[in-house]
């Protein structure tokens, strides 16, 4: 009689990418329906086993002028961002949260305040605070006209990338994608992940959007997530929409269709660190003729 044949080995599970879910909505001056649009979606990408949620710029509300702007801002410590720290605990996810009106301590004194994109682990705790440091003051004549600086303070720092399981993430705000140093700065300092929550109107994202987030990402080796406002926000306001994720090699993996929703990407570590390896930009870098592009306080990853 035949020998038992041995038996195969056990092939190993595949290695699960973190997924991550970035959100599309349409703020209005109304918190409490935009909490509730926001919450479902955040409840939604948790049964989908995200770990991180990406909301855009003003997800807690997009105000029809500066006065109910500022009258309806809240601070970090103040019933929104509490219940926002609830619903981080409740799903057990990470909350990228890319724009909130922050009523600063220098409140009272200047009755203006930040664009502030905060993270949340999934114990409701802050992780991180960036506030926009550069503002929209844009007009485009007959088009588009903005004035951020009239009703808000610009950030002082750039904040170090924070590491999540999705890999480390370094927040900017809308505008700050016009602007390549942030990028590399947060690239040196280790980001993996950029994130570019905004608002962008139908004229500058028409023409800017897509190419400007494929740039950042392609110049960084970074993936880019980018969530976004869409539609009418009111009667004199509407989003340009198309959140998206741009992996490390500068294609779209993931994007939104119209409307609010979600969409969702695996963050492969190991597809951007190739990338890195293949391209070596980070250390092809001239700072003996162009000096080098660093953030003030943070120090070079290793």
């Amino acid at each position: 009689c035949s020998s038992p044949r041995p038996p195969r080995a056990m092939a190993a599970p595949p290695v699960l990418k973190p997924l991550v879910a970035v959100g599309q909505v349409t703020s209005t001056p109304d918190k409490e329906l935009n909490f509730a649009a926001c919450a479902g979606l955040v409840r939604e990408a948790a049964r989908r086993g995200a770990c991180l949620v990406f909301l855009p710029e003003g997800f807690d509300y997009i105000g029809a002028d500066p006065a109910q702007t500022l009258s309806l801002a809240e601070g970090l410590d103040g019933d929104l961002m509490g219940r926002y720290a609830e619903l981080a605990r409740d799903c057990g996810l990470w909350l990228s949260l890319g724009g909130f009106h922050e009523r600063g301590q220098d409140w009272p004194t200047t009755r203006r305040i930040y664009n502030c994109h905060v993270l949340l682990d999934p114990a409701g705790r802050l992780a991180a605070a960036y506030r926009k440091t550069h503002l929209c003051d844009v007009e485009l004549e007959g088009r588009v006209t903005m004035k951020e600086s009239s009703f808000t303070n610009p950030g002082a720092e750039i904040v170090a990338p924070v590491s999540t399981p999705a890999g480390k993430l370094g927040l900017c705000v809308c505008y700050d994608l016009r602007f390549p140093e942030i990028s590399l700065a947060l690239r040196r300092a280790g980001a993996e992940i950029l994130t570019y929550p905004s608002a962008f109107t139908v004229p500058t994202g028409s023409a800017h959007w897509e190419v400007l987030l494929r740039a950042r990402a392609i110049e960084s080796q970074c993936y880019v997530v980018a969530a976004a406002q869409t539609g009418k926000n009111h009667e004199r306001r509407t989003s340009y929409g198309h959140a998206l994720v741009v992996d490390p090699w500068g294609a779209v993996v993931a994007q939104c269709r119209e409307g609010p929703g979600l969409c969702y990407a695996e963050i492969d570590l190991d597809y951007l660190h190739r990338i890195r390896r293949e391209i070596p930009v980070h250390s092809h870098r001239r700072p003996d003729l162009y000096g080098t592009v660093a953030a003030a306080g943070l120090a070079p990853a290793p």
